[in-house]
């Protein structure tokens, strides 16, 4: 899939490859036509990239060449073995999870999974978990306290799964619990948003000490097309919409929601997912390492405040 600002850049590319066929074919010597085109085209990218509107990084986020939950899995750990069910109703193929060794430690991580085609995305519901998903996510979660082992959650979701039975198999309760229990967790908790981050559906597995983001992701209450169904009756609107919620990580960094963004290959994750995982990898073990310094009672008293003082408050 070729997003519209990526078209020009695509159209360079394929420039550039015919140049360097015929420099094969015909043996001539254009290294430096070459060089020149390979620095326009960088340029562009960088160019591009670093003005993209908050769209855009919406469109990013869904690309559907982005890695998912389970290729940042099996990129960072070393070794993985899947967990499954919530030991209640059943195992939600939506929500994945796992105890994973990087550097010969052990980590519980816990993520949204959303499927490459029309089979998979069925299977995993495009992403969007049913309660049992987040009852199993919370199991995992207190499996990794009674271990004291640390917990990584990575965030890709439009949302908890709307439909009826999950409202009849108590989703609001079980994202609820799910909050309370977070806050509460006495091993070090990082969460990363690596896509779409939306409503509670996302929130559900991000109260972290600390809260990441990557690049090219959005974090918010609502998507920018339901966001403009209901201000406009229409989803012409939704990238005036994407504007006006502030969503990107710039925007949750500045408003202080989340603790950093994590940089991502140029052109996106997408371009280079070995070198975006190498990115979150970092990031995430820079943050539990400086955590894993704390008392457990020190991390859920400074993980309440930071959740406390999101917003702003009047009596």
């Amino acid at each position: 899939m070729l997003l519209d600002f990526e078209k020009p850049i695509t159209e360079l590319e394929a420039k550039l490859d015919a140049m360097k066929k015929l420099a094969q074919e015909s043996e001539s010597d254009i290294a430096a036509a070459v060089k020149t085109l390979e620095n326009k085209i960088h340029k562009l990218k960088e160019e591009t990239f670093k003005n993209l509107t908050r769209w855009q990084r919406v469109q990013l986020s869904r690309h559907p060449d982005r890695p998912y939950t389970l290729d940042y899995i099996y990129e960072i750990t070393d070794d993985f073995i899947e967990l499954h069910g919530d030991r209640n109703m059943g195992d939600d193929k939506a929500m994945v999870g796992g105890l994973g060794i990087i550097n010969k430690k052990s980590y519980m991580i816990i993520g949204q999974q959303k499927g490459r085609n029309t089979k998979q995305r069925q299977m995993r519901n495009f992403g969007m978990a049913n309660p049992e998903g987040y009852r199993k996510a919370l199991r995992l979660m207190k499996t990794a306290e009674k271990f004291d082992i640390p917990i990584i959650t990575l965030i890709d979701t439009p949302g908890a799964f709307p439909g009826l039975e999950a409202e009849e198999r108590g989703q609001g309760e079980a994202i609820a619990r799910n909050l309370k229990e977070m806050f509460q967790l006495k091993v070090p908790v990082v969460c990363a948003i690596i896509g779409e981050g939306a409503s509670g559906g996302a929130l559900g597995i991000a109260i972290g000490d600390k809260v990441l983001m990557m690049e090219n992701t959005w974090y918010s209450v609502i998507s920018p097309e339901s966001c403009s169904s209901i201000l406009w009756r229409s989803w012409d609107y939704k990238e005036q919409a994407a504007e006006a919620l502030k969503l990107t990580a710039k925007d949750m960094l500045s408003l202080k929601l989340i603790d950093g963004v994590i940089k991502e290959p140029l052109g996106g994750a997408h371009n280079d997912t070995k070198a975006a995982a190498d990115f979150l990898k970092k990031a995430i073990l820079k943050e539990i390492k400086a955590l894993q310094k704390l008392t457990p009672e020190e991390r859920i008293s400074q993980r309440i405040d930071k959740f406390c003082d999101m917003g702003v408050v009047s009596e």
